[in-house]
C-alpha cells in the first residue's frame, strides 16, 4: 500500500542543503525549496531533522529472537559450539513461534527506522523448514511495512549433519533467496565438502551466497581463498558475501593485502557488525578505501547468543565507528553507509536513496548532518515506507498483532 501525497518541509538532506521533499505514489516526486502542493497534501514539519534513506539491517536472525519475552538470563558458554548447543536447548524448552517472534522484532526494527532486512533463518534437522515457513508467514502479513530477504542458514553445520544439504536446497525452492554456510573448517571440518555443495546449490538454483565465517587467522584466510576460487570458477562474481570475517582483523599486512585482492577480483562483500569482547574484526576504513563492498546488521537481537544487540541500525553504525576508531566525519559517514547504501546494494534494493524517483523509504532524525546522527544515534522522529508513515517518535504505527 502506498501512502498519500505528502510534503516533507525543511529537512536537511544527507550531504546536501535543506529542502522540501514531495512524496507521491510512494516515491520521491520532487526535491527543492518552496515546493507547491495541493490543499489535501499531508505535511510534515521536518525543521531540525536530517533526511536519510531507510536503514538496512542486512545481517539479522529474526527467527530466534527473544524480543518481547520476559528477560532470559544469558547461559551460553564461551565457544561457538557452546552457543549453538545452548541455543538449541533453550529454543526446545521455550517452544517459540518463529512467526510471532520475528513479527515482534521486525515491528521494533521499523520503529527504529529499518525499512529493509536480510535475515538468516535456521534450516536443519531440528526444525526442518519450520522457521522458514514462520518467517515467510510473518512477512506476508508485513510486506507493506518492510522489505525482507531470507538466507537459508545451516546454524548447526552442513557436512556434520547429514540431510542438511537437502533441506537447504528445499529451502531455496520454498522461497529463500540466498543460501548460507558456516565455518567450513571450524564447524564442519570439511571445507571442500561444504563449499562445493553450497556453491552447487547456488549455481543450480540461481541464488546468492552468504557465509558466516568466524574462524580467525590463517584458518579464516584459507577459507576466504577457497570461497573466492569457487566464486570465480562458477561465475558468481558480485553474488557472494562473507559475514563477520573476523580473520581480516588479525592478518599480517602482506596476507591481508592478498585477501583484499581476492575480495576485489571477485566482488565479494564483507559484513561486520562491530563485535565486542576483544574479537578481531575487519578494518572497515581500509577495506572501504580499497573499494571492498561493506555492509552491516544487528546480528542476533536479544537472543541466546547475546542480550546486548538492540535492532537499532543507527546505534549499530555508532558502534562500528566506536570500535573502529572512526572519529572524523568521513569515518562516521562510512559507518552510516554500511547501515544504508551498503546493505541496499547487497539486497539489490530497487530505487533506493534520496533522489527524485527513488522509493520514499525515509527516516527523519533530529541531527544537523550524518556525522552527528551517528554520534548521537537518536530515535527517528518519522519513518516512512513507500511514502507511508509507519513509525513516529520511536513507536511503530502498524496494526496490532492478532
Amino acid at each position: 500500500m502506498k501512502g498519500p501525497e505528502l510534503l516533507i518541509q525543511g529537512a536537511r538532506l544527507w550531504g546536501g542543503p535543506r529542502a522540501d521533499l514531495l512524496v507521491r505514489g510512494g516515491r520521491i516526486a520532487a526535491l527543492g525549496t518552496g515546493l507547491d502542493a495541493g490543499p489535501d497534501t499531508e505535511r510534515i514539519d521536518a525543521a531540525g531533522c536530517l533526511a536519510l534513506p531507510g536503514y538496512v539491517d542486512a545481517h539479522a536472525h529474526v527467527d530466534k529472537t527473544l524480543w518481547g519475552l520476559p528477560w532470559q538470563p544469558h547461559q551460553a558458554g564461551p565457544t561457538l559450539l557452546d552457543r549453538i548447543e545452548n541455543e538449541r536447548r533453550v529454543m526446545k524448552e521455550l517452544r517459540l513461534s518463529s512467526e510471532l517472534q520475528s513479527a515482534r522484532l521486525l515491528r521494533h526494527m521499523v520503529a527504529r527506522g529499518t525499512t529493509h532486512v536480510r535475515t538468516h533463518v535456521d534450516v536443519g534437522l531440528d526444525m526442518g523448514l519450520a522457521y522458514l515457513h514462520g518467517v515467510q508467514a510473518m512477512h506476508a502479513a508485513h510486506s507493506e511495512f518492510i522489505d525482507l530477504e531470507i538466507v537459508a542458514f545451516p546454524q548447526t553445520g552442513v557436512m556434520i549433519r547429514p540431510g542438511t544439504l537437502d533441506l537447504l536446497d528445499q529451502a531455496v525452492l520454498a522461497g529463500a533467496q540466498v543460501i548460507g554456510g558456516i565455518d567450513p573448517i571450524g564447524v564442519d571440518q570439511d571445507p571442500k565438502g561444504q563449499l562445493n555443495a553450497i556453491f552447487a546449490i547456488a549455481e543450480r538454483r540461481g541464488c546468492g551466497i552468504d557465509i558466516h565465517l568466524h574462524d580467525r587467522g590463517e584458518t579464516g584466510a584459507m577459507t576466504i581463498a577457497m570461497i573466492a576460487e569457487r566464486t570465480r570458477t562458477l561465475g558468481l562474481k558480485g553474488r557472494v558475501a562473507i559475514s563477520h570475517a573476523f580473520c581480516l582483523g588479525g592478518l599480517e599486512p602482506e596476507r591481508l593485502e592478498q585477501m583484499i585482492e581476492l575480495l576485489l577480483d571477485n566482488d565479494i562483500a564483507i559484513m561486520s557488525h562491530g563485535p565486542v569482547g576483544g574479537i578481531p574484526f575487519p578494518p572497515v576504513r581500509l577495506l572501504a578505501e580499497r573499494g571492498v563492498r561493506l555492509f552491516t546488521g544487528s546480528d542476533g537481537v536479544r537472543d541466546c547468543w547475546s542480550p546486548l544487540n538492540t535492532g537499532d541500525m543507527l546505534e549499530r553504525a555508532y558502534l562500528i565507528a566506536y570500535l573502529n576508531g572512526l572519529r572524523d566525519d568521513p569515518g562516521l559517514e562510512l559507518a552510516l553507509r554500511m547501515a544504508t547504501y551498503g546493505g541496499a546494494q547487497l539486497m539489490g534494493a530497487q530505487d533506493y536513496g534520496l533522489e527524485v524517483g527513488c522509493a520514499a523509504d525515509l527516516v527523519l532524525v533530529p541531527a544537523e548532518c550524518a556525522a552527528e546522527a551517528v554520534a548521537l544515534h537518536p530515535r527517528p522522529r518519522w519513518v516512512l515506507k513507500r511514502g507511508r508513515v509507519v513509525a513516529r517518535d520511536g513507536r511503530d504505527l502498524l496494526p496490532p498483532l492478532d
